[in-house]
């Protein structure tokens, strides 16, 4: 076991590099004391809005489906296009966060959700629907891949702890959407439409913390971006390539499966429920359930996570919970619903894990954003085929026996490559060994 304080150090079994705050002048520490509470707001407030226009659809994926006209094939497509989208847009936050700051493209992602989340109800038919939910999955694209690079950053020695934060307040944004959307939907005259448009509500609310660390890089509080580094240390971030590391492949595989049982966890948990006898509103109780689990987890797994040699055994737990959750739901869905509710949200937690260990793979904030920006795209694009499988699946068996055992199947490779990706080791040093090896094979 080791402190909080070392836990980066520990991990790599070498000295990390991070970049250290510029030198201060006397009224400096207060500034660099109320930016970083505004980052740690920010954080709580962009976390809080990542998942909810996703749960929210789930929670009414039916009467969207009626609403728009959809078949079970399209709203499968529905619920594929987070993943596609967080693939195609994730993969630019690296480039954006060096031309205008990590701060002000989060900032710019907020304001993209709040615009998505209010329009696509509203935007008439399923392709406008699709395009303003592109428009807020866009926003959280980035979000996703930055949150990781603005903890390491701005809280080199608590990756742990952030990462738990951050994922905590991720977890009960989720949970939130899918308990109060449908109530809320009731409130407000019944409309899923309304249902769907508050919720760019909250979105508007965590642009303003963001407002004053657009200037992130002319704000002497704020830490050292790269061009603080040596040139050498700089030279080698540079030249990093993740794709020549085996763990960094193993990480994004990771990511994907757990993505894939996620998304379709929150896209069609609700109706596996529903189609069981189990009422909307409870169906959509028990996603929250499912959803909440992550609140405490998401905060304890991380912590626990920095401080094991390997997360291999944390991975095949939650990879457990998962096989006897489906267990559950493929033979008794309504009668031990809250169980499998229960099950299944701790096997959701891989999220976090996953988070925790691009923040542990890689020794520098620039090789976490490549990190980052590699595990999530190629995560998501791994996992855009399984929700719409499972849609297919559904409508062509008729029921939901072998979509449950689909999702059941895939746990298995996720604990498997899991296990790999939490080996002590980090991607600079394989990807230089790699290099080496190549070299030398040079005539």
């Amino acid at each position: 076991m080791v402190s909080e304080g070392t836990e980066t150090t520990t991990m790599t079994q070498r000295p990390i590099r991070t970049e250290t705050p510029a030198p201060a002048g006397a009224k400096e520490p207060h500034a660099r004391a109320w930016a970083t509470r505004l980052v740690i707001v920010g954080i709580v407030l962009a976390a809080l809005n990542l998942r909810p226009a996703i749960t929210s659809l789930g929670a009414l994926l039916e009467e969207v489906r009626d609403g728009l006209g959809m078949s079970g094939t399209l709203a499968g497509l529905l619920t594929s296009v987070p993943p596609l989208c967080f693939a195609v847009f994730g993969v630019m936050a690296p480039r954006l966060a060096r031309r205008f700051g990590p701060g002000a493209v989060v900032c710019a992602g907020m304001v993209a959700i709040a615009a998505g989340v209010v329009i696509r109800p509203f935007a008439g038919g399923t392709v406008g629907f699709l395009a303003a939910s592109a428009l807020a999955l866009m926003g959280i694209a980035v979000s996703n891949v930055l949150m990781p690079v603005i903890v390491k950053r701005w809280f080199p020695d608590r990756v742990g702890s952030m990462t738990g934060l951050y994922s905590m307040a991720l977890a009960l944004g989720t949970s939130l959407a899918a308990a109060t959307t449908v109530p809320i939907t009731h409130a407000l005259g019944g409309s899923w439409r309304t249902g769907l448009a508050v919720w760019g509500v909250l979105a508007a609310v965590a642009v303003l913390p963001w407002i004053p660390l657009v200037r992130e890089r002319g704000n002497p509080s704020a830490p050292a971006p790269a061009e603080h580094v040596s040139a050498e240390v700089r030279g080698e971030d540079d030249a990093l390539r993740v794709t020549r590391s085996r763990t960094a492949w193993a990480l994004a595989v990771f990511f994907g499966l757990q993505a894939t049982a996620a998304y379709i966890t929150m896209g069609w948990m609700p109706q596996i429920f529903r189609d069981a006898g189990v009422p909307a509103g409870q169906a959509g109780l028990l996603l929250a359930t499912t959803m909440a689990m992550g609140v405490p987890l998401a905060f304890v797994i991380p912590k626990v996570a920095t401080r094991l040699p390997n997360q291999g055994p944390v991975v095949v737990v939650l990879g457990t919970c998962g096989l006897i959750g489906y267990a559950g739901l493929y033979l008794a869905p309504a009668g031990g619903a809250w169980a499998w509710a229960l099950l299944l949200g701790v096997s959701n937690c891989a999220f976090p894990l996953a988070l925790t260990m691009v923040g542990m793979r890689a020794k520098s904030s620039v090789g976490v954003a490549k990190l980052s920006a590699f595990a999530q795209s190629t995560g998501y694009l791994i996992s855009i085929p399984g929700p719409l499988l499972v849609g297919v699946l559904n409508q062509h068996s008729g029921g939901w026996g072998l979509p449950i055992a689909f999702m059941a199947t895939l746990m298995v490779p996720q604990i498997v490559v899991g296990c790999l990706a939490g080996r002590n080791r980090t991607v600079e040093d394989e990807a230089a060994a790699a290099s080496r090896v190549v070299a030398a094979k040079r005539p």
